[in-house]
């Protein structure tokens, strides 16, 4: 295989920023807990793919190389006192490159779990090592510099939903546009690839999976780490929104044995919101799916394991409570803390299941952004979502029409968005108004909508609608379990009768905690409770609630 020397990009303060140098207390508190040995010239440390441990160059060379379908890239060379890895140390997920001796050395080994706990109760290190790991990753994905390959098309809904899936996980990859870039063929024909197949992925230049499903992704990948199902953990956390990521910082934090589920990535709706500027802390606001970045390299740091790409089935209704996976295996905890949140509801209209991913998108994000070019695009919604939504389009699309059901926005939406909506010349508000039909070929081609207060009906050549309409709670896999309200939302705390409590066979002389549903010790909190308050803050809040209650249920 050729070599390619193409290290990253830096400038000389980023560099330092991203390769520091141990000071020599450090390196002895990691040498204390590490294998301190030689290291050969040429020796390969870890290999792509493989669990890595954590290495301090003491002396020598350690390059950092990554196979690609071109060629090997050495992507840095650390030297004396400096170290390797990013955030997959942490998660305990495969290395996304290998480590070799370009000179020969001294080193010291330090094993994931011990690294970890040096992180936990080291302040310095921790410091020191959180912020390499995280911005390495950020300049790996800046520079589209992972061990993995997508070669897709825009006029393929797959690619989109694969695109969303490596990056609202944090993951790494390489792009291929099928109709833009050259070599695309030359490398279709190498993996004996169809153009009718894509989107392809290429795992770490060998694995090839044809239009796979995100669960293939995830297990090409290794981002899930084993699981023992023998295993009773303190707290189950089902679904990683703001309000699970939360629970997860907080229950890890304070020592408990941490279990997530998560059927997408991390953030939840608010992942896919553009910009939040309304949560505490941050005056300029940040993206979803920033937010939940820097929380779930939170959850790592403190230790809670993560299963991507795996929904819910079903509960059961006793301790130590079982929850079965779509994909057959069992967990089980003594605590279930549900946040699976809600999910934007569907247009009842013809074809509209034709259209998603192509010109129908449930998110805006810079990767829907980017298919809209200088088109019009429809935002449909009047909720904070929705105004965040048409506010960050109006910056790249043509135009944006608003369309709401009610007469306005006021009751729905923060003050503050509704007057950039009024202001926005790039922006129409349509009041009162509803879609009424979707049509095209492959994609989305026109739309009709109907203005209420007038009975008229219009057609529109715009190729592009982001649904922002209601929430729909996820609750499916719990019909039967726990107490749901008219609407399908978790019942908790006071909102729960006794007939609910009855019904559900609850055992205690007390009434349920406040965020407890009718089932001791299985807390609800987020999109998915019924009475919530749909802000991020609020479901932050719930969440970080949640485990105080775990641990009150924990002590009976």
């Amino acid at each position: 295989m050729s070599t390619a020397n193409r290290a990253l990009e830096l400038s000389p303060e980023r560099r330092e920023q991203l390769f520091p140098k141990l000071t020599d207390l450090q390196i002895e508190r990691l040498t204390a807990v590490g294998n301190k040995r030689s290291a050969a010239k040429d020796e390969m440390l870890f290999r792509q793919g493989d669990i890595a441990p954590f290495v301090v160059v003491l002396s020598g060379r350690l390059d950092i190389v990554q196979s690609s379908p071109t060629g090997e890239i050495i992507i840095v060379q650390h030297e004396q006192g400096q170290f390797s890895g990013e955030m997959n140390l942490l998660s305990g997920r495969r290395a996304l490159a290998a480590g070799r001796m370009s000179e020969a050395g001294e080193i010291v080994e330090v094993s994931a779990e011990r690294m970890q706990e040096l992180v936990q109760t080291d302040v310095g290190i921790s410091q020191t090592l959180m912020t390499a790991f995280i911005l390495r990753r950020l300049e790996l994905i800046a520079q589209n510099m992972g061990d993995v390959v997508l070669i897709g098309s825009p006029h393929c809904s797959g690619t989109l939903r694969i695109k969303e899936f490596l990056t609202r996980n944090g993951h790494p990859y390489h792009y291929l546009d099928l109709d833009k870039d050259d070599g695309v063929q030359e490398m279709l024909d190498k993996f004996n690839v169809k153009v009718s197949e894509i989107p392809v992925l290429i795992c770490r230049s060998s694995k090839v999976l044809k239009n796979p499903s995100i669960q293939e992704v995830a297990d090409c990948l290794g981002l899930n780490p084993k699981i023992d199902e023998t295993q009773v953990r303190d707290v189950i956390v089902v679904g990683a929104g703001p309000a699970g990521l939360a629970a997860a910082v907080y229950a890890a934090s304070e020592g408990l044995d941490v279990l997530m589920i998560e059927t997408t990535a991390p953030g939840g709706q608010a992942g896919s919101s553009s910009k939040i500027e309304n949560y505490l802390g941050f005056p300029t606001g940040i993206s979803g799916q920033n937010l939940a970045g820097r929380a779930y390299a939170q959850v790592q740091k403190f230790g809670a394991k993560m299963i991507i790409a795996r929904s819910a089935k079903k509960l059961s209704g006793k301790k130590p409570y079982k929850v079965e996976l779509d994909d057959g295996h069992v967990v089980e905890g003594k605590t279930v803390v549900i946040a699976t949140g809600a999910q934007y509801r569907k247009l009842q209209l013809k074809n509209v299941n034709l259209f998603e991913g192509m010109g129908i998108y449930f998110g805006a994000t810079a990767i829907e952004a980017a298919m809209c070019g200088e088109e019009e695009v429809i935002v449909v919604g009047g909720g904070n979502s929705a105004g965040q939504a048409a506010v960050f389009l109006a910056d790249k699309a043509k135009h944006v029409h608003m369309l709401v059901r009610s007469n306005g926005l006021s009751d729905t939406m923060s003050r503050y968005l509704i007057r950039r909506i009024e202001d926005h010349p790039k922006i129409t508000l349509h009041t009162c108004t509803e879609l009424e039909s979707v049509e095209g070929e492959h994609h989305l081609e026109r739309v009709r909508w109907c203005d209420k207060n007038s009975g008229q009906s219009s057609t529109h050549e715009i190729r592009h609608i982001f649904l922002m309409t209601g929430a729909a709670p996820n609750t499916k896999w719990l019909d039967g379990c726990v107490a749901l309200d008219e609407k399908g939302f978790v019942r908790t705390g006071s909102d729960l009768n006794t007939e609910d409590l009855q019904n559900s066979g609850w055992p205690l002389s007390r009434h349920p905690f406040l965020l407890e549903t009718s089932l001791p010790g299985v807390l609800a909190v987020g999109d998915v409770r019924s009475g919530n308050v749909k802000r991020v803050a609020s479901a932050v809040g719930e969440g970080s609630i949640s485990i105080h209650l775990a641990h009150k249920a924990l002590a009976e």
